[in-house]
């Protein structure tokens, strides 16, 4: 089943009755969702006021929680840690416990499953490919020469040009970036959870602090596909317009639901990245697994 995505960004009071999600504004219930129907809930207004109760529910239901900041931008993440697969003990040993080659290996194939990302959303813009198509062929196990970087440099100025600079803490393009990124983190992150691994520990990010590690190491090929997003909409308005409101959160939200190819068959790319982590924890045993991830949907070139 597809799971709903869903951005309340009002001031609301949201409680639970009969397994449902319900949404009251000035003493008035104004929205009803199953629990079991949903997947990721955005919560964005300071005045929001949820329940103990939703906040359990959700967790026993695998439902990302997003918080967002007075930025308007998601800032955290709410997530179950324990009961979400029956063999979570099993798994989460085998995760610890990973060697750091087979770690190294997964990187590589991370890393390219990138630059393949962002070679494509380059020609979408009609950009040079060629030299991210160069280096994409010279990514080593672990990527020791930090390809990554060598790569997105060259990326930046191809796709937004020379004078873009990418700044997690500047308005413009770059918050609509953040905003899409941390959505496309929440969605793997929850699917990561859904598997039995723990988000935290990662295959190439580590900080201590840091809860998402893994899936911020997963998400990498997926950004592109955000990059896209904001490049098209760049396109279509002015620079006074690329701002976070109501029709730029729906662009990224309606991505969680759109149709991708997986491994030839075709289904929703939330769904795409359970498939995607059940063939991740296959590393764990098979030396030269190799990892896929999720084809780019045609329909997007036309956003």
């Amino acid at each position: 089943m597809i799971k709903r995505i869903i951005d309340i960004s009002e001031p609301a009071y949201l409680h639970l009755k009969n397994k449902q999600l319900l949404i009251d504004k000035d003493n008035e219930t104004v929205g009803s969702i199953p629990i079991e129907d949903l997947g990721v809930v955005v919560l964005e207004n300071p005045q929001i006021v949820i329940t103990q109760a939703v906040i359990i529910a959700c967790q026993k239901n695998n439902v990302a929680v997003v918080f967002c900041d007075e930025k308007h931008l998601p800032y955290s993440l709410l997530l179950p840690v324990s009961d979400a697969n029956t063999l979570h003990n099993k798994i989460l040993r085998q995760q610890v416990e990973m060697t750091k080659s087979t770690k190294k290996r997964l990187w590589q194939q991370i890393v390219i499953h990138k630059i393949q990302s962002q070679t494509k959303t380059l020609a979408r813009a009609s950009k040079n490919t060629v030299q991210l198509e160069r280096l994409a062929t010279k990514v080593k196990s672990g990527d020791p020469e930090n390809i990554e970087a060598q790569a997105a440099k060259k990326y930046w100025n191809l796709l937004f040009g020379n004078e873009f600079r990418r700044n997690i803490d500047e308005q413009g393009i770059n918050s609509l970036l953040n905003y899409g990124y941390a959505i496309i983190r929440a969605m793997i992150a929850r699917a990561i959870v859904g598997s039995g691994l723990h988000p935290s520990i990662g295959v190439f990010h580590k900080n201590q602090y840091n809860g998402l590690c893994l899936a911020d190491d997963l998400m990498e090929p997926f950004r592109p596909w955000i990059d896209w997003l904001v490049f098209s909409f760049v396109m279509k308005n002015d620079n006074d317009d690329i701002q976070i409101n109501q029709q730029t959160k729906a662009m990224f939200l309606q991505l969680l639901g759109e149709s991708v190819l997986y491994n030839k068959k075709k289904m929703p790319l939330m769904v795409a990245c359970h498939y995607l982590l059940s063939d991740f924890k296959r590393a764990f045993d098979e030396s030269r697994f190799k990892l896929s991830y999720p084809e780019w949907p045609d329909q997007m070139a036309l956003l």
